[in-house]
């Protein structure tokens, strides 16, 4: 049932193994590597090869948890009018059985990372059982879902945290997870917004209002929380303080009025200004924090 149709290539059906794993979904995983720049250790080489392996490694998982979703919602993707077309095992460009090979084989490279960086693949492992649950329950729950995708977040600067052996600020971890939820709940309002309630199940519980709330109110935390960790940690770093701020106002006009941010990774690559906006926060974080990592 389903099988790959004798029209796909072999070109075609590799391609559709790369889709799968959603590599232009990798850059979510750069969290991984804001540790490294507040603890000041961008200098060392060593450091740097950490974190980068770990950000690896979270590649890796995030693109067998996307495949495990596919491979769960394959026949509801195939009736939605723009999945069945972009996903490739709802496409018919792969099959279940190779999506269940390259899960098993991004598994096998998990557990050689494992031997490398033990607890970055304990907190990945922790990060796959989150979305394990998140993909056969979790996604139809209000609000949990929400907070499930982004507690991934969260998990991801632990990630980059283990792999330096240095602690976990709870303003980084709370900065941290009021951004997540304020693209996660802006995720949703556009998906509401666009197409209704025909893509999730839970949008039927949400109103463009309701989360027009949760964004507004994540998005003020955010702001205040990593001011508060600039001001009492980092007082330097106060003058990125106006870049996350225009940031955050650039982010919901390109969701209000250039009708993005259904994608916050294709928001980002495709906003020029936002994209700049963020390489001038990393450029100043990086000139401000130089003197540190002597």
């Amino acid at each position: 049932m389903h099988d790959t149709p004798p029209s796909v290539t072999s070109m075609k059906r590799w391609s559709g193994l790369l889709r799968l794993m959603r590599p232009q979904q990798w850059i979510k995983n750069s969290f991984v590597l804001a540790p490294l720049v507040f603890a000041g250790a961008f200098k060392d080489p060593h450091a740097i090869a950490q974190a980068l392996l770990a950000m690896a490694l979270f590649c890796v998982a995030s693109s067998a948890a996307y495949i495990v979703n596919d491979i769960k919602d394959v026949e509801r993707d195939r009736m939605h009018p723009k999945k069945s077309k972009t996903r490739p095992l709802a496409a018919g460009i792969v099959r279940r059985s190779e999506a269940l090979a390259l899960v098993a084989l991004l598994y096998g490279v998990l557990v050689w990372g494992w031997f490398l960086q033990p607890a970055v693949v304990l907190v990945i492992c922790g990060y796959l059982a989150l979305n394990w649950a998140y993909s056969f329950g979790l996604k139809h729950q209000p609000v949990l879902d929400i907070f499930t995708v982004a507690f991934g977040f969260v998990l991801r600067v632990y990630a980059g945290a283990q792999a330096l052996s240095v602690p976990v600020s709870s303003w980084m971890f709370i900065t941290t997870l009021c951004l997540a939820l304020y693209l996660a709940a802006v995720k949703r309002r556009q998906e509401l917004s666009h197409r209704g309630s025909e893509s999730r199940e839970v949008l039927e519980q949400y109103t463009v209002a309701l989360v027009d709330r949760y964004a507004e109110m994540a998005a003020t935390g955010a702001l205040v929380f990593y001011s508060m960790f600039v001001m009492s940690a980092q007082p330097e770093l106060v003058i990125t303080v106006p870049v996350v701020l225009f940031g955050l106002f650039r982010y919901w006009f390109v969701v209000e009025r250039l009708e993005g941010g259904e994608s916050p990774t294709d928001a980002l690559l495709f906003d020029l200004p936002l994209l700049a906006t963020v390489l001038v926060w990393i450029g100043a974080c990086l000139w401000v924090l130089w003197p540190a990592s002597h």
